[in-house]
């Protein structure tokens, strides 16, 4: 599989600049997110990659590997209003939208009053969203599409940025609500987070039960998030890296695109899954200093976008075959 060269030479002056600006604070953000998650750099890649893409992210880890952690970190380091809702089978739409109450303003006056609820931050985190109903699952479906949502009839912007970081757990699925397709599409990557290597865990072991615990500090701001999602807009991407997103997507779905393995998919991924991975190849390019994409990248970021998208045929469970193997395959067909 060839790199495509990444060249700053279909952006102007003033978007390179501002290119340039963007990775340098991206820089400083990773560094500074480094110094209190260790040992889970390519889930910090990710993470940033969904937050710059300008979209949401599903963290997927069993308990104690720091998914809270990244992201209260996130929210520090980029200088964002964060809020953290704990899933849980009573929770109620209102509880996460917010509600109209009967207030007073003056004597003798009465007028609903619209209280906010916690998904009027700029970062939200969903603790393992698969335990709520689904009916306060769906209840984040117009907020994670359309930046808004609808209270009694009524219309209210979300702020900008707006991201939803949720998690789950893999393990555990007694009393929990599986995420139906639908919303499952609404998240730009699936964010597999796996145990962290020996090194990593002893200095886990070592630095987080010292008697001085280092804390995350701020690297970016909003307006500093916000432009740099705007640069990741402006990155031109060569036609062999459209038509390696084309071939890999298109491929993922039941039908003879797939090539061979069609008949062992129940469903594929949809265009949004096309957006998701031009946008993601995007923001890899940007965090690594490049201002072009290349089909490494497309490669790279394969499985984080489709996972999520794709589900196996009965037959294909049967014969133990798995998502992350039938997207191997595909990626392996890119050249």
């Amino acid at each position: 599989m060839s790199a495509q060269p990444a060249t700053a030479e279909t952006l102007d002056t003033a978007a390179v600049r501002a290119a340039e600006a963007s990775a340098e604070a991206l820089a400083r953000a990773r560094k500074a997110i480094g110094a209190v998650i260790f040992g889970q750099d390519k889930v910090v890649e990710q993470t940033l990659i969904t937050i710059l893409a300008g979209g949401h992210g599903l963290l997927v880890g069993v308990p104690g590997l720091a998914k809270t952690k990244l992201v209260e970190t996130l929210g520090t380091v980029l200088g964002l209003d964060s809020r953290r809702v704990q899933f849980t089978p009573d929770l109620m739409p209102s509880d996460i939208l917010g509600s109209e109450i009967l207030d007073e303003p003056t004597p003798g006056k009465r007028a609903f009053r619209f209280i906010k609820g916690p998904i009027f931050a700029q970062l939200l985190m969903a603790d393992e969203i698969n335990r709520a109903s689904p009916r306060t699952q769906s209840a984040l479906l117009q907020a994670m599409q359309e930046y808004h949502v609808t209270i009694a009839g009524e219309g209210y912007d979300l702020p900008r940025p707006f991201h939803v970081l949720a998690t789950q757990n893999p393990i555990e699925q007694e009393g929990t609500y599986p995420l139906p397709e639908a919303q499952l599409d609404r998240f730009l990557l699936q964010i597999d987070v796996d145990y962290p290597d020996r090194d990593a865990e002893r200095r886990v072991l070592i630095e987080t039960t010292a008697d001085a615990v280092t804390h995350p500090k701020p690297a970016m701001t909003a307006e500093e998030l916000l432009s740099a999602q705007r640069v990741v807009r402006r990155l031109p991407m060569g036609e062999s890296v459209v038509e390696a997103i084309l071939d890999l997507v298109r491929a993922a779905r039941p039908g003879a695109e797939a090539g061979g393995i069609g008949d062992k998919l129940s469903w594929g991924p949809g265009p949004r899954a096309s957006q998701a991975l031009a946008l993601a190849v995007r923001t890899r390019a940007l965090l690594d200093g490049r201002f072009a994409p290349s089909v490494d990248d497309v490669a790279a970021l394969a499985e984080p976008v489709l996972k999520h998208r794709m589900a196996l045929s009965f037959s294909a469970r049967a014969d133990g075959e798995t998502i992350a193997d039938l997207i191997g395959k595909l990626v392996g067909r890119l050249g």
